[in-house]
């Protein structure tokens, strides 16, 4: 498909995996014509001395706050974007924001997960596609939801926003493994080759930045949970991929079958969600938009749900552009298929 209108689209922050991702998709986006790409610590280098691979030959900038493009993404540390966004917006651009800055409607759980501070209206349209269609399909700016996030949010997501009778969430314990690149770019010992070869460990136990946005997006919260959530994340020496194992406890058993109609029901028009019948793989995964799900086992009220995405695509950039798709009114497959 090819628009004779194509819209301009300018990345701030694309010398991150997740900016790359986003110029990849951007220079093969029928709809879209990308313009600036901005990396402050960058400016003056060539796009492909960081990534070859792409085939993206311009030259990082350092913004000076002129927005000219249509749509700006920004791939940014946290912080960062709480900085940039109110000023795009008042200059009439539509804006979707990679980091955790707009996530959190609780000004309370985005300080105590996130570490800084925030106005209590610093809060944007929450993009995920198979939960918030229509809202996101209405608004100019989002926040893009995280990798872990998006992970588990779809796993449980029919369970809780599915309105099926007798189903009822008493806890969900979850343990979910992310390739190296969820970590970012930016050099750190501990995630060097000598210390993650053959090599697994978990991080950031009941404490992680995403546990707040999962419980947000299933309609609790930290500060009063409707259900008993434990979040173990952990990373292991690939590059690319999350895996999340979801054992979940309902109040009373229900049968298979009907979960899986339940699933089914829930995600009939979600284009990029794929429930598969044996047990999914990363590799499955791996550089595409899906996630998957599997029902892996089912017995006397327990369920054990499996997931898999591209933390790169489907937790960053591809849902960033799945997104922009909604908001300028095109197909929410286009340029991600």
């Amino acid at each position: 498909m090819e628009l004779q209108n194509k819209y301009t689209a300018s990345i701030i922050g694309a010398s991150g995996y997740s900016g790359a991702e986003l110029t990849g998709l951007l220079m093969k986006h029928p709809a879209v014509e990308l313009e600036e790409l901005y990396a402050h610590t960058q400016a003056g280098r060539h796009f492909s001395e960081l990534y070859p691979a792409i085939g993206c030959d311009r030259v990082f900038q350092a913004y000076d706050g002129q927005a000219g493009s249509d749509i700006y993404f920004l791939a940014l540390p946290h912080g960062e974007a709480l900085q940039l966004v109110p000023g795009l917006i008042a200059s009439g651009r539509k804006v979707v924001d990679l980091s955790g800055d707009y996530r959190l409607k609780n000004v309370g759980e985005h300080e105590k997960f996130y570490g800084g501070l925030k106005s209590a209206d610093a809060v944007l349209q929450y993009g995920m596609p198979e939960l918030f269609r229509s809202a996101i399909s209405g608004s100019t700016a989002i926040s893009n939801p995280g990798c872990y996030a998006t992970s588990i949010i779809l796993g449980l997501a029919p369970l809780f926003r599915g309105g099926m009778d007798g189903v009822r969430v008493e806890s969900v314990n979850v343990t979910a493994v992310s390739g190296i690149s969820g970590a970012g770019r930016s050099s750190k010992t501990e995630l060097s080759f000598s210390e993650m070869s053959g090599n697994v460990r978990a991080y950031k136990v009941g404490l992680h930045q995403h546990t707040p946005e999962i419980m947000q997006a299933l309609g609790s919260s930290t500060v009063e949970p409707g259900f008993r959530f434990v979040f173990t994340p952990m990373i292991a020496p690939y590059v690319r991929g999350i895996y999340s194992v979801l054992n979940v406890q309902l109040a009373s058993p229900v049968s298979k079958d009907s979960i899986l109609s339940l699933y089914r029901g829930f995600y009939a028009d979600a284009a990029f969600v794929r429930l598969r019948d044996t047990v999914t793989e990363v590799r499955h995964v791996a550089h595409t938009n899906f996630c998957d799900v599997s029902l892996a086992w089912q017995a006397d009220g327990s369920l054990v749900i499996v997931t898999a995405i591209d933390n790169l695509v489907k937790g960053a950039a591809g849902q960033a552009v799945q997104n922009m798709n909604l908001m300028l009114g095109i197909d929410e497959t286009t340029g991600l298929l």
